[in-house]
């Protein structure tokens, strides 16, 4: 059964999407089947992997609101290992039409229990809110990632959103956990950015990933292409971070690949 990640942060700009887009691909190059969830009614994730969203007449809204099988939906990227379930512009919608169904938390969480599964992971990237579609996506993960920016406001807003995630704990969802928080748009030049990494993690100490995103042009150049940073140029640091972090997640779940008949060994085992 497939591990759901939801990529989270209510403050804009932090590189969720980036992460979501990227991480997925690093998990689908490590040989791990998966599926990228673009729960963003602005759809960076699906043109992040090559799919114009123009193009798309049914996405996870159909899936939330018309109750639309999710397998119907899943397209197949250039990518390797990595599958889409893509976005729109009619998500914004979304948040006002689950209002008046029952269950309305539980939505996401139905749909993607029909594809666990068929997959290793499934990656939910979410829009810049904590509005009822990332209450979904929580509800239905079993982790959440938090992009951190190594910005003087990074920490602003990093209390509500740890609160949002408390509070679907304690009422929708008991098992999610933080898988971890992932700084992000790092620059050794500057003191700033060296202050924050110290202050974030004195703050939270083990939930903070080992993994730091460095401030790299090819990140910010690659979805210009319809590109994960791996197919856009693999030998870049930001392809590195992105491995690296995709690594650390597969130790912390004590995963790696083997042979088909064998899919997981235990990394202290091994």
């Amino acid at each position: 059964m497939g591990k759901i990640i939801t990529i989270a942060n209510q403050k804009g700009g932090v590189g969720k999407t980036t992460t979501a887009i990227n991480l997925a691909a690093a998990l689908g190059v490590l040989e791990y089947k998966t599926l990228l969830v673009d729960a963003d009614p602005q759809a960076n994730a699906t043109s992040g992997v090559g799919i114009d969203p123009k193009s798309i007449k049914a996405g996870i809204y159909e899936c939330l609101v018309n109750d639309i099988n999710p397998k119907d939906l899943v397209i197949t990227t250039e990518n390797p290992n990595l599958d889409l379930i893509p976005s729109h512009i009619d998500l914004v919608g979304a948040e006002i039409e689950l209002i008046n169904i029952n269950n309305r938390e539980y939505m996401m969480r139905s749909a993607l229990g029909k594809l666990r599964d068929d997959y290793d992971f499934i990656i939910i990237d979410c829009s810049p809110s904590l509005g009822l579609v990332t209450v979904n996506a929580l509800t239905a993960s079993d982790a959440v990632v938090v992009p951190v920016q190594c910005e003087y406001f990074a920490l602003e807003g990093l209390g509500k959103l740890l609160n949002t995630i408390k509070i679907v704990q304690q009422k929708l969802n008991t098992d999610l956990t933080i898988e971890g928080i992932l700084l992000t748009m790092y620059d050794s030049r500057l003191r700033l950015s060296n202050q924050v990494v110290e202050e974030v993690k004195m703050h939270f100490q083990e939930m903070v990933f080992d993994t730091i995103i460095h401030r790299n042009t090819t990140l910010g150049e690659a979805p210009s292409f319809g590109q994960t940073i791996l197919m856009h140029d693999a030998s870049c640091k930001g392809s590195v971070n992105y491995l690296n972090l995709a690594r650390e997640i597969l130790q912390k779940n004590e995963m790696t690949k083997m042979s088909n008949d064998e899919k997981y060994i235990n990394i202290e085992n091994g």
